[in-house]
């Protein structure tokens, strides 16, 4: 795969964590384990789904906490859901 830039990266790191949350994968244990993100990077790109309209909810304390997806925005969801591995290729370049 070509070179692909920062901004393309970030921005399809935060579609695949919203699928990830989307489709179960919504502690921040299991994210950081499907992505392999630094924590920070995690909860960075949690912070910024607001950015694009994508609304997640917190749920739970500290030890059973989760998220939940209840809003995609303008994203559509069916493309989201379609394009997944491609999604995944991009947003975490460095995985194999």
């Amino acid at each position: 795969m070509s070179e692909v830039n920062g901004r393309k990266v970030n921005y399809f790191r935060r579609l695949y964590i919203a699928y990830l949350i989307s489709t179960g994968t919504n502690t921040v244990a299991g994210l950081l384990n499907e992505t392999e993100l630094p924590r920070r990077t995690l909860q960075d790109t949690l912070k910024s789904l607001s950015d694009f309209e994508i609304i997640i909810e917190s749920k739970g304390g500290t030890k059973n906490h989760s998220y939940s997806l209840t809003n995609w925005g303008p994203i559509d969801s069916k493309w989201i859901q379609s394009n997944n591995e491609y999604i995944k290729r991009i947003a975490l370049p460095e995985r194999k």
